[in-house]
Parts: structure tokens; C-alpha cells; sequence
């Protein structure tokens, strides 16, 4: 009986803002479990260790923000 931590966790924001074409097949199924699939695409998730994870695998290509 005890709180969950989704009640506290931060969400974010991530945009997809360059091409993922001639960038490696990781980093393109990395976007799409991100659910990124078309540039200026966004979506707003849970910032959790494993989002943060693959955001920071493509950050060159996203842009994060802190939604309140």
C-alpha cells in the first residue's frame, strides 16, 4: 500500500528535428520504439531511466523538453 513512483515521475516532451535517413539502423530503431517515425513527430512519455536512455542515444536528432 504504497505510493507508485509514476506519481512522481517528470514527463517530457521529445521532437524529432533532423532526418534519421543515412544514420545507423540502431539509431533508427532506437526513433522508432520511441514512437518517432516522421521528423517535427512528437510525443509525450514518462521520463523514465530506459526513455532517458534511448532519448540520449539520439539526442543529436531530438529535441527534449520538460512538459509541467
Amino acid at each position: 500500500m504504497g505510493f507508485e513512483n509514476r506519481n512522481f515521475m517528470k514527463k517530457i516532451k521529445v521532437t524529432l528535428v533532423k532526418s534519421p535517413i543515412d544514420r545507423p539502423e540502431r539509431q533508427k530503431l532506437t526513433l522508432q520504439a520511441l514512437g518517432l517515425n516522421k521528423t517535427n513527430s512528437s510525443r509525450e512519455m514518462e521520463a523514465t531511466p530506459q526513455i532517458l536512455g534511448m532519448v540520449h542515444k539520439v539526442t543529436h536528432l531530438v529535441k527534449v523538453e520538460e512538459v509541467k
